[in-house]
């Protein structure tokens, strides 16, 4: 088995030298949406396992989310935005329906105009299929440093069942590949997708759609585990050589189930499962899953990390800590875990959908 990719054919393998989150403060009971509707929270609550999710405030979206996020890494990297040479932000849920976040993301992190942008679109995956690009870049050195940022302020019509999860959050990563900054290898990834059309929304549609019964199977497990087997077979790794996993958590009870059927234990996930506390992020929600372990993890800790999307794939990566974590893990001014537990505000039905744009003045 191998572990360790610090070169392969002579070329320094690329890695997270930095990486940034946030989560809105702003929170909605369970109770308080079942409420609305006439439904019986303990059941959804046991059902869903999710107990309450983050709202975005009246005046964030995915682009600030994703400046937060991106800001925070730019300090956490210990670099100057000027040497960022790609910058890629995945969302469903963009402020504009023709204007990138990318560039708004470069403007306030003051980043050079010399680089490569956009915006990305596979629903929860877009995320981690900005850092497989800018993974490519950085190893082919087109670039020095590459960004990926994972943001969404995630839709669920009112009374359908996505809204007691639909939530808000995010990630940024900076990827690099100078060993003396790199605070995690990535030891390889590997992807998997079908045409499966179990959510969508349709242009000028407000809310999506889901295929019900098949956002589970023949969606999420089918590529959660065909993407992690792919890993499995391209590193010779198993479950038992990860310290911590991180699954895309739709809901806080099908990452159980599928680490269960790839054969980890749930304390293997449990510092990574985030919905149960702040709903589904969408294109934040793996990646904000990585940043609450890599906030604890110690160097040689290993860690996988499977995402998806739906319509349908994942992306699957091995992760192996490093030393420079404990040095930059000095700059972090808050963690995942004191984002999700500080000063929440929260709010009733009406301000929920106030906050959403899902009501407003005439």
């Amino acid at each position: 088995m191998k572990t360790s990719k610090e070169k392969k054919n002579g070329i320094n393998m690329a890695g997270i030298i930095g990486y940034g989150a946030y989560i809105p403060k702003y929170r909605i009971k369970v109770e308080e949406i079942a409420k609305i509707w006439g439904e019986d929270a303990e059941s959804i609550k046991s059902g869903l396992n999710i107990m309450e999710k983050s709202v975005p405030g009246i005046d964030e979206d995915s682009a600030t989310i994703a400046v937060e996020a991106a800001r925070k890494a730019v300090k956490h990297a210990g670099i100057d935005a000027k040497e960022i040479g790609a910058i890629y932000v995945g969302s469903e849920s963009p402020p504009y329906a023709v204007k990138p976040t990318a560039t708004i993301v470069a403007e306030a992190i003051d980043a050079n105009t010399s680089l490569f942008a956009a915006d990305l679109e596979f629903a929860c995956k877009a995320g981690t299929d900005g850092m497989q690009i800018a993974i490519g870049l950085v190893e082919s050195n087109m670039i020095k440093y590459g960004m990926a940022i994972g943001a969404d302020t995630s839709q669920g019509r009112p009374g359908d069942a996505l809204e007691y999860t639909a939530s808000a959050g995010g990630a940024a990563y900076i990827i690099g590949k100078e060993k003396n900054e790199i605070i995690a290898d990535i030891i390889a990834t590997a992807g998997y997708v079908t045409d499966t059309p179990d959510f969508w929304r349709r242009e000028g549609a407000k809310y999506p759609s889901h295929g019900g019964r098949f956002t589970g199977e023949p969606a999420y497990f089918k590529h959660i585990i065909n993407a992690t087997n792919a890993l499995f077979e391209k590193t010779g790794m198993q479950a038992k050589d990860f310290a911590y996993a991180v699954f895309h958590q739709p809901n806080g009870k099908f990452p159980i189930i599928a680490a269960k059927q790839l054969g980890f234990s749930e304390s293997q996930i449990t510092t990574g499962l985030l919905t149960p506390r702040i709903g589904n992020t969408y294109s934040g929600a793996s990646m904000l899953g990585l940043a609450a372990v890599l906030d604890v993890a110690k160097p040689g800790d290993k860690i996988l990390v499977t995402s998806f999307g739906s319509g349908a794939g994942s992306d699957s990566f091995a992760i192996e800590v490093k030393e420079p974590i404990e040095e930059k893990r000095k700059r972090i001014e808050e963690s995942v875990e004191s984002m999700i537990e500080r000063g929440k505000v929260y709010l009733d039905y009406a301000s929920y959908l106030r906050n959403r744009g899902s009501i407003e003045k005439r």
